[in-house]
């Protein structure tokens, strides 16, 4: 059964039906930045739930029309749209702030901000902060790609002496998307290792990470979660199994405290948060 939203701000609105709004992040580049920005914001507010939509490469008039249009059109739905903006060219600001919508324009006075600091006037092109811009740290970033792919799920170990963090797990336990963040994000080389059933019993880490203890950093979640993960996997198989993921899970986090490995449960924060947190952990500077 569907239920129906209810109006924004209704008092005692259940989990299940909370009010919705719609949130458009508007660019007049490939809009990541809005979205980014926007979202962190928006995710202060757990009691809504939000329609996003993510419009980049608004950089005329015409497409600001165009926007303003779908506004108007969720407006009229009663989603009462927010709308968050990177658009720097002040006809195109012009148009976007006619729509029925809250506007909030994530560059607005900080880029007057830094003109004043600075002494100067901030440049007119568009898509600035996602330009290759600094060409060694964009080629850095595409290295670190490469390298966690070759290093994905203990692929291989050429070069492993090398790498900048070794995230350590059972399978499912959310390796391979931090490594990638990881790698994207900041460049930074990162291997990550499976935890399997031919690893135990053992008194250290397996063989193939194991002279590079200082660098792993351990993963672990809840059975449940794990169970239900592997489950879309592999349905109804022994892989799959609470008793087998608990066993897992139960393996790992005795060998992560035998170890001195430090570690963290995955099943209730984000690849970006998990990123943090092993950046600060093992005092890793991108």
């Amino acid at each position: 059964m569907t239920s129906t939203p209810l109006a924004p701000g209704s008092a005692g609105t259940p989990a299940d039906r909370a009010p919705v709004r719609a949130a458009y992040f508007v660019s007049d580049s490939t809009g990541i930045t809005a979205e980014t920005l926007g979202n962190a914001l928006l995710a202060n507010f757990p009691g809504f739930t939000f329609v996003r939509h993510t419009i980049p490469f608004v950089d005329s008039p015409e497409g600001a029309a165009n926007v303003v249009r779908d506004i108007a059109a969720a407006h009229g739905r009663g989603l009462a749209p927010i709308v968050f903006t990177t658009t720097k060219d002040a006809a195109v600001d012009s148009v976007l702030a006619a729509a029925p919508a809250t506007r909030i324009d994530l560059l607005g006075g900080h880029l007057t901000d830094l003109e004043g600091a600075l002494g100067t006037t901030a440049s007119e092109q568009l898509g600035q902060f996602h330009t290759v811009g600094d060409t060694e740290r964009y080629f850095a970033r595409m290295r670190a790609v490469e390298y966690a792919i070759e290093h994905d799920d203990g692929q291989s170990s050429r070069a492993l002496d090398l790498a900048d963090v070794i995230i350590i797990a059972p399978s499912r336990c959310g390796k391979t998307p931090t490594t990638m963040y990881l790698a994207l994000q900041y460049g930074l080389l990162v291997a990550n290792y499976p935890l399997t059933d031919d690893d135990f019993p053992t008194d250290g880490l397996p063989r193939l990470v194991a002279p590079y203890g200082a660098r792993c950093f351990g993963l672990t979640t809840t059975p449940l979660r794990l169970s239900q993960v592997r489950h879309e996997r592999r349905p109804n198989s022994t892989y799959s199994s609470l008793a087998q993921c608990t066993l897992e899970l139960r393996r790992a986090e005795e060998l992560y405290r035998r170890t001195r490995v430090p570690f963290l449960n995955s099943s209730t924060k984000s690849v970006e948060e998990m990123s943090a947190v092993i950046l600060q952990t093992l005092k890793v500077r991108p």
